[in-house]
């Protein structure tokens, strides 16, 4: 590769020639493996990374807190289908983006983590180091699926290339490679380590046809789709509508079946009528899910009858045991489902999916009826392909899962298993850098907000019209209700908030404060689209 030049935007300064060393080659093999956006802070020690950045093309969203790198990663990684990446510099910045990086790895998002380490031959050596930590690589290494510290300036590019390469081999999940400062800096003389092909997970005929034979000869099939089953959406309907076969999906999965579909029904799996309709299924295909407590809310699947398609072949036996197991993607096995049945369709039989819809929802308002009305507001008011984003609120898991029906997958961007609080807000970034022509909305409770409000100063220095609609009951609502129910007098839930609104515009933004959810949806509508992000805070 040959040097080049450039100027800096305005023009009155000539930034140095472009230096062909370590910081390149990270740059050089990001470009290599499509990425075109990064989400991170600069540092001391991250700074010859950051030389190159601008100069090749590359976005750089600087975040408030590494934390909000990790998340804005994985906003952008589940809309776009690529991968997320995280850049920060070294010590407290890795331990800083770890919360994010367990999120990505239990909720299986492939996001890239790349830090800045100690100089070579100083980690371990306590010897107090700018950004010296017991174990920073350890600790990212304990949550992510794979980890590496380059050995050298030329083993960079090709520890990126592995990295990459796991992120999406098998189960997608987060992967972290760190590069001591001085090889960052140091003289490259090799070359860019191309993308490698992931490997292909044929599934046995054999299976195929046995799971294709209990499917059409079954008199009550279903369907339960997860977050691994949303590459294959169109796919998914195919099959369903051939065997006449209802639908039912998890958080991660909301959306796969467009939820208007007379088959779908809904992402409603934690409730405990929709466990009795899996488990009385005289055949269940689930496609791509845990099938975890996450999931289920305390509740089981014991149906004994189960095929059960997952990418990783431990999963198989995860929770629940299944008559026939496919280890495979969900790309590569529900094409062959299809293939198998070929002509034959399910008996002609009444699926009662808009029965059990109505008992779904009933249940559903045993806990989440205060949050109908203003979902029914917002799905009138929004854009049909509007993307939410949401935290562990009880506004996301009682509200928004149930009551906001979506028509394509990664409409909903959340995390039911690591159930953080912090996500909503720098996830609905990364989905606005990713798809700038779409509404995104963060729906969020006044305590989960807290964890990163300061990302609002984010979107706004990078122009983003995210719409964060802030629900305010002083405080842990969830968390006060858990301690009333055991006896506990509230103690440490009842906080001290700021004024939403007026926070809103000291960071540069819109704030608004709405008086009931016809308001709520007004004010969102209206917001879309704006220059910068909006507030909206509402008491509920």
């Amino acid at each position: 590769m040959e040097p080049v030049s450039t100027h800096q935007a305005d023009r009155s300064q000539t930034v140095v020639e472009w230096h062909r060393n370590g910081g390149a080659a990270v740059v050089e093999s990001l470009i290599a493996h499509g990425v075109d956006t990064v989400f991170g802070i600069p540092g001391t020690h991250n700074l010859e990374i950051y030389r190159h950045l601008k100069l090749r093309g590359l976005r750089v969203v600087t975040v408030r807190h590494e934390q909000g790198a990790g998340y804005a990663a994985d906003g952008y990684s589940q809309v776009t289908g690529r991968q997320g990446v995280v850049l920060t510099t070294s010590g407290p910045a890795v331990l800083n983006a770890v919360a994010a990086a367990g999120t990505a790895y239990a909720e299986s998002r492939p996001v890239l983590f790349l830090a800045s380490g100690l100089a070579s031959g100083a980690e371990g050596l306590d010897s107090g180091e700018l950004h010296d930590t017991k174990d920073a690589f350890g600790a990212m290494a304990c949550v992510t699926k794979w980890s590496r510290r380059a050995e050298s300036t030329e083993d960079i590019s090709a520890s990126l290339a592995d990295a990459f390469w796991q992120l999406t081999d098998g189960r997608p999940r987060p992967a972290f490679v760190e590069i001591p400062h001085d090889y960052l800096a140091g003289s490259w003389r090799g070359e860019v380590a191309q993308p490698r092909e992931r490997r292909q997970l044929p599934v046995a005929p054999d299976r195929i046809e046995a799971a294709a034979d209990l499917l059409i000869g079954s008199q009550r099939p279903g369907i339960v789709v997860g977050g691994g089953a949303r590459g294959v959406s169109s796919l998914v309907r195919e099959l369903a509508e051939r065997l006449n076969a209802p639908v039912l999906t998890t958080c991660n999965g909301k959306g796969v079946l467009p939820e208007s579909h007379p088959l779908s029904l809904g992402a409603n799996i934690r409730l405990e009528s929709a466990h009795t309709w899996a488990n009385t299924r005289d055949a269940l295909l689930v496609i791509g899910s845990e099938l975890s407590d996450s999931d289920l809310w305390g509740g089981t699947i014991t149906n004994s009858h189960i095929i059960r398609v997952d990418v990783d072949p431990a999963q198989l036996r995860r929770n629940a045991s299944p008559a026939i197991g496919l280890a495979a993607r969900a790309e590569e096995a529900v094409p062959a489902l299809i293939d198998a049945i070929g002509s034959r369709r399910g008996a002609a039989r009444d699926s009662d999916a808009a029965a059990l819809r109505g008992v779904f929802a009933s249940e559903a308002d045993e806990l989440g009826l205060s949050w109908r009305a203003l979902h029914a507001e917002l799905r009138a008011a929004l854009p049909s392909d509007v993307i939410i984003t949401g935290d562990s609120s009880q506004s996301t898991y009682f509200g928004t899962v149930h009551y906001f029906p979506v028509d394509q997958p990664n409409s909903l961007l959340y995390m039911p298993r690591s159930a953080t609080l912090g996500y909503a807000l720098p996830a609905a970034i990364g989905a606005q850098v990713a798809c700038p022509d779409r509404a995104v909305v963060a729906i969020v409770g006044d305590g989960a907000v807290m964890f990163s409000v300061q990302e609002f100063a984010t979107a706004v220095e990078q122009g983003l019209g995210v719409v964060v609609l802030v629900a305010n009951n002083g405080g842990y609502r969830e968390i006060r209700e858990q301690q009333l129910s055991l006896g506990i007098e509230p103690v440490g839930v009842d906080l001290v908030q700021p004024d939403f609104a007026a926070l809103a515009v000291a960071l540069g933004g819109y704030g608004e404060v709405a008086t009931d959810a016809a308001d709520v949806a007004r004010r969102a509508a209206a917001a879309i689209g704006r220059d910068r992000p909006t507030l909206i805070s509402f008491v509920c």
